[in-house]
């Protein structure tokens, strides 16, 4: 899956949540679900903690090395809402218009 398409699912999926007081990621959007490894999703995660548009993952680091994410609590940011109005607009903008 594209990496931009995969973002956005999970933005759009914390968004969604906003309604509901519990909300377990990996029942809505999984690695499974995205068809992408745990690695990855793991990084897009992070990377999205990282710019700000999400809230709530804890990052760390195992002795072997490998990164280890707590997205239990995780939340979407208003600049992740920002980025979802963004890339909406601008999916629109691309459209050919029909008439």
């Amino acid at each position: 899956m594209d990496n931009f398409r995969a973002v956005y699912k999970i933005l759009s999926s914390l968004e969604r949540a906003m309604d509901y007081p519990k909300f377990d990621l990996l029942e809505q959007v999984s690695p499974e679900h995205l068809k992408v490894s745990e690695g990855r999703y793991n990084r897009y995660l992070e990377m999205m903690a990282d710019v700000g548009h999400i809230k709530g993952v804890q990052i760390k680091k195992n002795i072997t090395g490998e990164t280890q994410i707590d997205a239990d609590e995780v939340r979407i940011k208003l600049r992740g809402i920002e980025y979802l109005q963004e890339t909406a607009s601008c999916a629109r903008c691309t459209r050919p218009q029909r008439g």
